[in-house]
């Protein structure tokens, strides 16, 4: 594996392209950039708009093995309060070609690209009428709701992986539950600009009702104040779902337990660590009250993981991604 280079060995204005390299913004904060509003600030930052932008900046940051992250909306992250040690490069790339295949590139509002489907008449995404965050973020946790997810959907991808601009399969993703490969690298990310969806023609009325079932149980469950979107993975455990009661049957069959149903029944509703709290309405929803540092918010994670192992012997996994430098206090 490649050494990592200390970031001010390097100089970024010598690694990327000039007229990227131009639009450069240095000490950027993470709270800014992220639905949780914690983080210290990014070194750098660089907004692509389009793919080859994107391309051009992520190659040549992996070519010399330059600390980078990609994000969306930040609605999957939670960025430390020490900031990152290198390059923050926001996806804003949008186009979209409706067909039978789709082909999108990832910094597309899920939700946009949800509606945008819809009103084409073409089915498949109907379950993410109200999920927040970007297509690419979608693809890295293989995002999803109501026993659906994007992995089934994805015919290939357009991936920036070691400097190299190229299409995978879906087999590469490695698709798992709320997983991927990329959740999995840390060390020389891979950078997915685009992707081939398969979806299905269906009448515009249909898919639209389906769309605000959705939305409805959505809007009845899920709290809006800032948060990183549901924190834990649902636990997979045909055993442990029979033995719960209240837990509904349809979860039951599948051998399905919320991380939410958990969360609540260890008492976790409300729990505060400074600012930081276990929203009331939705038991895995971390959310910010407003002086929330990002320690708090992984304080109170650890207090929720130690409650559910403590009473159902089941050890949650976190859906959120820790973004920067965690080693030091900040």
């Amino acid at each position: 594996m490649q050494p990592r280079l200390h970031v001010e060995a390097l100089d970024l204005f010598e690694i990327l392209p000039g007229p990227i390299a131009a639009t450069l913004q240095r000490n950027v904060p993470l709270k800014d950039l992220c639905t949780l509003r914690v983080g210290g600030n990014a070194d750098w930052l660089l907004t692509a708009e389009t793919t080859d932008v994107l391309g051009e900046a992520v190659a040549a940051v992996q070519r010399v093995n330059y600390p980078y992250i990609v994000l969306g909306e930040g609605s999957n992250i939670l960025p430390a309060d020490a900031g990152f040690r290198g390059l923050v490069v926001i996806n804003r790339t949008r186009s979209i070609e409706l067909g039978a295949l789709v082909r999108v590139d990832t910094g597309i509002s899920f939700m946009m690209l949800a509606f945008a489907a819809m009103r084409a008449g073409l089915s498949g995404l109907e379950w993410a009428v109200g999920i927040p965050g970007t297509l690419g973020g979608a693809l890295v946790s293989n995002a999803g709701a109501y026993r659906g997810n994007i992995g089934p959907l994805v015919e290939r991808v357009e991936v920036v992986e070691s400097g190299d601009r190229r299409w995978e399969s879906r087999d590469w993703m490695e698709f798992s539950y709320r997983d991927s490969r990329l959740r999995r690298c840390s060390e020389r990310p891979a950078c997915i600009l685009r992707a081939d969806l398969l979806v299905t023609p269906d009448a515009v009325p249909v898919i639209r009702s389906r769309a605000r079932d959705f939305q409805r149980q959505r809007i009845s469950k899920q709290p809006w104040i800032p948060s990183a979107g549901s924190f834990f993975k649902n636990v997979n455990d045909p055993v442990l779902a029979n033995k719960l009661t209240g837990l509904p049957e349809p979860l039951r069959k599948a051998g399905v337990v919320p991380a939410a149903y958990l969360s609540e029944a260890a008492g976790c509703k409300g729990l505060r660590v400074g600012g930081a709290m276990v929203a009331n309405r939705h038991a895995n929803f971390l959310v910010n009250t407003g002086t929330a540092t990002a320690r708090d918010i992984l304080a109170a994670a650890e207090i929720v993981r130690q409650r559910v192992r403590t009473m159902f012997n089941v050890e949650l996994e976190a859906e959120v991604l820790l973004v920067g430098d965690w080693d030091k206090l900040g």
